[in-house]
């Protein structure tokens, strides 16, 4: 019978994906690479199954998995550990998820889109706070105004904090190149190349440009949107320094021995699986996801703002709930997919909903 395995499960992500999902009475297979820790997750949740798997030994994610499953990992960061978990999905016929909100490894699992259309699976990479509030947001306004051409994404969080594996998988980011859509195709572009505010809650909020599902993803569903970005809210000066930082890593970063150099002492100063926000730090986030489109004019025909309460409660219930539909065969395609198009608008809002964003 198909099930769910949650790879990772001991970290802080995995975690609270592991709650959420035996909180839906769901029965995942959880699995990392140590026992111990392990049977303590499984014991805190009451009991749970569990396997031991490492990404340094791909055959044993390998082994997990068989045809209709469903694998759930947030082991990263992913541009240096994801490919092992991808390719146990394919290879085993399994449906895939991932946390990830690196845009190069996003654009890697949409690479995988025949493979995947052969294999009769479906992958779907970030779907987490990064990137399904804004693929949702957008869907939304480009439903209300179809003949939108350009749409324009924030993500915006109040009070933040951040797990050691998100600060792991930004570090790993520096020196790579990201990307926005122009003109209905995806095109290179430095991270933060642009910088804009938004409205949200009554305040100016400024976000700088990011690599995002979005480019990838929407022009799928709404194949008449030729222009897109998505930004990450950030206050002014960090977002300008963000820009001259993206500028200067892009120059050093064309001179190899530099980025081995630079990239080495990255993975030594920012250590992943360290923890992450308390609860009652998380009870007191607030995040938001703003949608704008515009026609041809350049006039803005829709625009959706959503919100919600911390992101990585956020991730672990939409990643919950993406896993057991799935496991469900409530998946409307195969391939390497964006939200909107894997369940359609309605149920992805009905989804997002449980999982806490409201309009």
């Amino acid at each position: 019978m198909p099930k769910i395995v949650l790879f990772g499960a001991t970290g802080y992500t995995g975690r609270l994906i592991a709650e959420a999902l035996i909180g839906h009475g769901a029965a995942p297979v959880l699995a990392a690479r140590n026992t111990a820790a392990l049977d303590e997750l499984a014991a805190g949740l009451g009991g749970a199954e569990t396997a031991v798997a490492d990404i340094g030994d791909p055959g044993s994610i390998r082994a997990l998995l068989g045809r209709g499953d469903v694998l759930v990992t947030t082991v990263g960061p992913f541009l240096r550990y994801g490919n092992p978990a991808l390719a146990a999905a394919l290879a085993a016929g399994a449906h895939y998820f991932d946390s990830t909100g690196e845009g190069p490894f996003i654009r890697t699992v949409f690479d995988h889109d025949a493979e995947a259309r052969g294999a009769g699976v479906a992958l779907l990479t970030a779907f987490g706070f990064d990137y399904v509030p804004g693929n949702l947001a957008a869907g939304l306004a480009l439903a209300e105004a179809p003949d939108s051409v350009r749409a324009e994404i924030g993500y915006f969080v109040d009070g933040p904090g951040t797990s050691g594996g998100t600060r792991a998988s930004m570090a790993g980011m520096v020196f790579e190149e990201g990307f926005a859509l122009r003109g209905g195709r995806v095109a290179g572009e430095r991270t933060a190349a642009r910088i804009r505010t938004f409205e949200v809650a009554g305040r100016a909020l400024t976000g700088a440009s990011v690599p995002g599902s979005e480019h990838l993803a929407l022009v799928r569903s709404y194949p008449g949107l030729r222009d897109a970005n998505v930004y990450l809210g950030l206050p002014g000066p960090a977002a300008r320094g963000l820009q001259a930082a993206s500028l200067a890593a892009g120059v050093a970063g064309r001179v190899r021995p530099v980025r081995q150099l630079a990239e080495s002492a990255l993975t030594r100063l920012v250590k992943g699986s360290t923890g992450g926000p308390s609860p009652a730090s998380r009870a007191r986030t607030k995040s938001w996801a703003v949608a704008e489109v515009s026609d041809a004019t350049g006039r803005v025909s829709a625009s959706v703002t959503l919100s919600l309460g911390d992101p990585y409660d956020f991730t672990a219930a939409i990643l919950a709930w993406g896993a057991r539909t799935a496991l469900d065969g409530g998946l409307r395609d195969t391939g390497a997919l964006g939200p909107v198009e894997a369940f359609g608008l309605d149920a992805l809002t009905a989804g997002a909903a449980e999982a806490g964003l409201r309009r």
